[in-house]
């Protein structure tokens, strides 16, 4: 049957009142379908798609779902930015009807379920960051960062202080500046000392007036606990200015201490990280941010609040610096956090930080004999390798070792990061991985190094594509269904 007959005899059958076999009603205008749709937007023939069968189109996906590496399949070994293994009861339980299935557009009173939990969370990451308040809003880390750089914003503007610079360390995630300079704010960078930790006389001698916020990460992207972390923010506040906690390794931390108490007065936190939940891809994500009371006036809208008994979505907030995003969250992911954080309580998540502690120090132990640990015996969550004395003696990269690792079974790690430490890999195992598996990764690191570089040069051998040009693919890809220019490409 011709699409356009098909297509009349469908509306036909879906007018009011007409009850066809399975065919359901449907509430449309009636009249003829031409009255609604010109001829021009109905097609004449069917869409040219390839009649395959089903078997055959199953085996593709499936093949192709087996060249990729995940969290499920593998280990992860990815540093800085790492996502541990999601619980699969934490996913039944996100998706139950009454979660799932709430709609952004309800009226507030019909979701005091939903709402109740997500207040809940807030409390719950209010106590964990020892700060004040809570905004759900932000969708991933980077975007918590923002949030919070224009709430300082919005709060030096209410007290008619002009302060234009954001001091962060040369080994911050390259989120930082970037976050500073969307915020309307001039990055300077602080230098660090031969042991990895802010430098103190850098720091003093870009103190002043002009500064809003310190943007600092502790534990540091080199797994590090910055020891001088009280005076650090006391110096900062001193001047009038900010802290802000770069929380992408609470992890390590949990249970342990709180960014509050040892003087942040802001804060993100990266669930994929430190709640188990799902973030791969560019997202799903989510990144809430925790801040001091003075700070609380300037969330984003709408607000979660409590108000007699019942939970409200405040919008009259003349302080806030309005919506950061759509809705009031990723609830999604948000309820996987919170599932988590119920199923460990607080003594479950100080395991958290000692395991995650311990795996990373077994294998720096492990590790540090054939790939130097430029900074610290002992780290926190993570360390950074170097690979430089490989690639002067034998010609072999950090990106070498990363390559050939997939060949192994292995997510590669963070490589050329931070910029601090040459020829970096960065290697976190997070808390949920076993011995067993650490020992594995231990011992493929060990057989990559002692190869040739010229086969490591062409690593990864059983991967379908060898090595890209990632920045150039990034920057011009080939879109196959575009038309070739000029010069040939697509």
């Amino acid at each position: 049957m011709r699409n356009r007959q098909a297509t009349r005899l469908l509306f036909e059958l879906s007018k009011p009142g007409r009850r066809a076999a399975r065919v359901p009603a449907c509430d449309v205008p009636t009249g003829e379908l031409g009255d609604l749709l010109p001829d021009a937007a109905l097609a004449d023939e069917p869409p040219p798609l390839p009649e395959l069968g089903e078997p055959d189109i199953i085996r593709h996906f499936v093949n192709l779902s087996t060249l990729n590496m995940s969290v499920d399949t593998h280990f992860y070994p990815l540093g800085s930015c790492t996502m541990k293994y999601n619980p699969k009861r934490n996913e039944r339980l996100a998706s139950l009807p009454g979660l799932a299935d709430v709609h952004p557009y309800q009226d507030p009173t019909t979701m005091q379920g939903l709402l109740a939990l997500l207040f809940e969370l807030q409390e719950m990451l209010a106590e964990i960051g020892g700060l004040d308040a809570v905004s759900l809003h932000p969708a991933a880390g980077a975007h918590g960062e923002l949030t919070a750089l224009l709430i300082a914003a919005a709060y030096f503007r209410d007290r008619a202080e002009p302060r234009t610079k954001v001091l962060i360390p040369d080994s911050a995630h390259g989120t930082n500046p970037a976050s500073a300079a969307m915020a309307g704010f001039k990055a300077i960078t602080v230098g660090s000392t031969s042991e990895g930790f802010v430098d103190l006389d850098d720091l003093n001698s870009k103190l002043g007036d002009d500064v809003a916020v310190l943007m600092i990460t502790n534990p540091s992207t080199l797994g590090l606990f910055e020891p001088q972390i009280e005076t650090i923010c006391r110096r900062v506040h001193e001047v009038g200015g900010l802290v802000y906690l770069d929380g992408a390794n609470m992890n390590a931390i949990l249970g342990v201490t709180r960014p509050g108490d040892f003087g942040a007065d802001m804060m993100h936190f990266n669930p994929h990280k430190t709640f188990s939940t799902p973030h791969g891809g560019g997202g799903p994500g989510a990144g809430p941010i925790a801040v001091r009371q003075q700070l609380e006036p300037y969330l984003p809208v709408p607000v979660l609040v409590r108000r007699d008994g019942r939970f409200v979505l405040e919008e009259d907030r003349p302080k806030s610096i309005g919506r950061v995003r759509s809705f009031f969250g990723n609830t999604g992911v948000l309820v996987r956090a919170y599932c988590y954080l119920r199923t460990l309580g607080p003594d479950g998540l100080r395991r958290v930080a000692e395991n995650a502690v311990l795996n990373a120090n077994y294998l720096l132990a492990r590790v540090k004999h054939f790939l130097p640990v430029p900074h610290g015996d002992r780290c926190m969550h993570e360390f950074v390798a170097s690979a430089q004395r490989l690639k002067q003696e034998k010609g072999i990269t950090a990106m070498d070792i990363a390559k050939r690792l997939l060949d192994y079974g292995f997510h590669a790690p963070t490589v050329y990061f931070p910029l601090v430490v040459k020829e970096a890999v960065m290697i976190e195992p997070t808390e949920t991985e076993s011995k067993e598996t650490l020992d594995a990764f231990v011992e493929a690191l060990f057989r990559i190094t002692e190869q040739s570089a010229e086969s490591l040069h062409a690593a990864p051998h059983a991967a379908p594509i060898n090595r890209p040009d990632e920045v150039r693919a990034a920057r011009r890809p080939t879109l196959h269904w575009q038309p070739s220019d000029q010069s040939g490409e697509h």
